[in-house]
């Protein structure tokens, strides 16, 4: 029999009547090689969106389930003192990283913190790590793709009725995401989305407030004295210690673990996936401490495996595992489709007046020139907590043409991404309508609000000194990477891996590329509960 030391009340399948005879001979031999080896029914591997919605349904659909992740629990304390800030960051602020990864890069101690920065070909991406993935670091942003964005990305076959009646809905009865309140957007914290609204009417664009994953009630006692101001200054990457944002530990994950069928191992890294013939599949993780130093390498067993490592994680497991033979049968649109989701940043500086852009957040309004000539584009505000003021700071979301691609390199046994050599006009047509777009504004606003320099670069907020060319750093960063196993290609329309029985990718990976000119989240979740709502049905029932 396989042990079961490591999980305490993990209810392995092993003790069940769902395991055959047949199966547990033929897995035998194969044990004896694996002498750490355990097994479950279902592995989730990561924490994010995609995987706090697997976790979630399949534990409410009594599978008993394993989720690994990363990173470490992030519990908000009593003290209020969870997470480093911008203001004193630490070790707390990177992931395994001896100094911080966004804004100005400072010394910190070695950790294995919250936000990571992989520096690829061509491009940096961000990543949350820890209980609750990218909702950890991201600015709770839950934005819906109107109809005729969504079918510029994802395919006809894809109901979006059903998305917008079933699991859109589904997904916020779950966050409970929010606009900013009418007395809390009246306040000196928010001077920056008020001229920022005004921006947009004056200009004749249309705006509106975003649902915010953030508990406004915490927000009010941050700007009453009752809790550590988080939010009301800007801290949204590193997390909120006054514990306003609705991270998916506090939901998803908090609702799954109540199921008791499912368990959640923090500090666990996925570093090789194979198959098991007849069976299911077998995954390799590393545990390690808070140094980042190897403590135990596991090998876990399961029918059902679920990818949610992010696009970035998920992408490369499967390209290595294709590469090395151990997944030989993934097809050829593995590891590529990997896209930024669009993303521009922009700086408007020169205002004669006041802005408090270092104040406020997340991003709580949104411009939509979905009639730009050169492409849709929404517009969001940022702030930034050491920005000077009289100046707004922007995130452009379109619809991307580049793509990147991810290879495995056999000498250093790693996966790596490239990105278009040409990066610098990398995606013209989506830094064009970027520019026509503050264009618009500029020239609107220039009797109200006096004449701005703008600058746009593609990527989102770039924290890195990197040499600037015609207006576009040189190495473009994105906290939204999408792309790796796309649906439609890599996977079917429900996130099964094509060639594969009980193998899926149900999380950034599996869109193409861009979610439709909105923040992403809240489209990977809800395609993750229609595809955990199909698996279950048709495939683990």
């Amino acid at each position: 029999m396989v042990s079961n030391n490591f999980y305490g009340r993990r209810r392995f399948l092993q003790n069940s009547a769902i395991f055959s005879t047949a199966l547990m001979t033929s897995l035998v031999s194969d044990r004896l090689a694996h002498a750490q080896e355990e097994t479950v029914e279902a592995l989730v591997i990561g924490s994010g969106f995609g995987g706090a919605v697997a976790a979630l349904r399949l534990g409410q659909a009594g599978i008993n389930t394993l989720v690994l992740e990363r990173g470490r629990r992030w519990p908000i304390t009593s003290a209020q003192n969870t997470f480093a800030t911008y203001r004193h960051p630490d070790g707390r602020a990177a992931w395994l990283s001896p100094k911080t990864v966004v804004l100005d890069e400072v010394p910190i101690d070695v950790y294995p913190g919250i936000l990571e920065r992989q520096d690829e070909k061509g491009i940096s991406v961000y990543a949350g790590a820890g209980v609750g993935g990218g909702s950890l670091v991201y600015n709770g942003v839950t934005y819906q793709p109107p109809r005729e964005l969504f079918y510029r990305v994802f395919p006809q076959e894809i109901d979006y009725d059903q998305m917008d009646k079933v699991y859109y809905p589904r997904v916020r009865s779950i966050i409970k995401p929010a606009p900013i309140p009418a007395d809390i957007l009246a306040t000196k914290y928010y001077l920056s989305t008020r001229l920022f609204l005004q921006q947009a009417a004056n200009a004749g664009l249309p705006s509106r407030l975003l649902d915010i994953a953030v508990d406004w009630d915490i927000v009010r006692e941050e700007i009453n004295g009752t809790k550590v101001p988080s939010v009301i200054i800007g801290e949204d990457w590193y997390g909120m210690n006054s514990g306003a944002k609705k991270s998916l530990d506090r939901n998803y994950l908090a609702l799954a673990e109540q199921t008791g069928k499912v368990d959640i191992l923090p500090l666990h890294i996925a570093t090789a996936i194979s198959e098991v013939p007849g069976y299911g599949y077998r995954v390799v993780c590393n545990q390690i401490d808070e140094s980042g130093s190897v403590v135990a390498t596991k090998t876990i067993v399961c029918k059902y495996l679920f990818l949610a490592a992010g696009s970035m994680g998920t992408s490369k497991l499967l390209v290595k595992a294709k590469a090395t033979g151990t997944l030989a049968r993934l097809n050829n649109y593995i590891g590529q489709d990997w896209g930024t989701n669009g993303d521009t940043f922009t700086i408007r500086a020169g205002y004669p007046l006041p802005t408090n852009s270092n104040l406020g957040g997340p991003a709580t309004a949104v411009i939509q020139d979905f009639s730009n000539p050169f492409g849709p584009m929404s517009i969001e505000l940022l702030s930034i907590w050491n920005a000077p003021d009289g100046l707004l700071a922007l995130v452009g979301i379109g619809l991307p043409s580049a793509k990147g691609s991810f290879k495995y390199d056999p000498i250093q046994g790693l996966v790596r991404l490239t990105w278009p050599d040409n990066k610098i006009v990398g995606d013209p047509q989506l830094l064009k309508a970027a520019q026509f777009a503050y264009g618009v504004l500029d020239r609107k606003n220039a009797l109200a609000f006096g004449k701005t320099q703008t600058t746009t670069t593609l990527g989102s907020y770039s924290p890195r000194k990197t040499k600037i060319v015609g207006g576009v750093s040189d190495t473009f960063p994105t906290f939204h990477p999408l792309g790796g196993a796309v649906l439609g290609k890599a996977c079917d329309l429900y996130g099964r891996v094509v060639g594969y029985r009980g193998l899926y990718v149900v999380d950034g990976a599996l869109m193409p590329g861009s979610t439709g000119g909105t923040n992403p989240s809240l489209t990977i979740a809800a395609l993750a509960e229609r595809c955990l709502e199909k698996i279950i049905a048709e495939d683990i029932a």
